[in-house]
């Protein structure tokens, strides 16, 4: 019997996008549920009564929630194809370690980016360009963090580069300018057909942020 997968997800989440880059490498046929997030479907509710969050994943009937709970329920799942933890119990440990300073950092620093101004989104600027500064130190001279090929780190943060343009544009600075290796990297993932087909379009994402700023009354 095939499998029945769908993910319950929202266009322009990083992650979300995580778990879409995870499906298309590993070649798994999902059903795509957008999901709108001021009126959260009855699905939606009763697969993640605990946090009410997307993404979901929906194997066989079952949720498996959270982005890096996903990635990693993916990746033992599916496990014939593209592996993305790494075997090695240290370096597995390490690629935990990051993700977990990604996501600890990157989404509250890009938030303040967009949603504030004068003295705190300086702040949150210096931080964001300090935090991908420290990444392109663990990156070094590996054309990927999981080292030849795209790994669990890379799918991991990837997605964030969708929002880096709406970033630049609210605070006015290049990332390109301030951190040309992590943005090399970026272009790189994004040579990988299941990373290109899965993320959307930085410039949709600008635009989505703007509409988010004139809900908030923020000019």
């Amino acid at each position: 019997m095939a499998d029945e997968v769908i993910l319950l997800d929202f266009w322009p989440s990083m992650f979300g996008m995580r778990c879409r880059i995870a499906l298309a490498a590993k070649g798994v046929k999902y059903e795509y549920k957008d999901e709108d997030l001021r009126n959260k479907s009855e699905l939606l509710l009763k697969m993640n009564p605990i946090h009410k969050k997307i993404p979901v994943l929906v194997h066989n009937g079952k949720p498996v929630c959270e982005s890096l709970v996903i990635l990693q329920y993916i990746d033992e799942t599916w496990s014939d194809k593209c592996p993305l933890l790494p075997s090695d119990p240290y370096q597995r440990a390490q690629a935990r370690f990051w993700v977990d300073y990604v996501d600890k950092k990157f989404y509250e620093l890009g938030r303040k980016v967009w949603s504030t101004k004068g003295e705190e989104q300086e702040t949150a600027k210096k931080e964001m360009i300090e935090s991908l500064k420290l990444l392109e130190g663990e990156l070094g001279d590996k054309p990927f963090f999981g080292g030849e090929k795209l790994g669990f780190l890379d799918v991991a943060i990837v997605p964030f580069s969708t929002w880096f343009y709406a970033y630049e544009m609210c605070g006015n600075f290049s990332l390109e300018a301030e951190c040309p290796k992590f943005m090399a990297w970026t272009k790189r993932c994004m040579e990988i057909e299941s990373v290109s087909k899965s993320l959307v379009d930085p410039h949709k994402v600008y635009g989505f942020v703007l509409q988010l700023k004139k809900a908030f009354g923020i000019e």
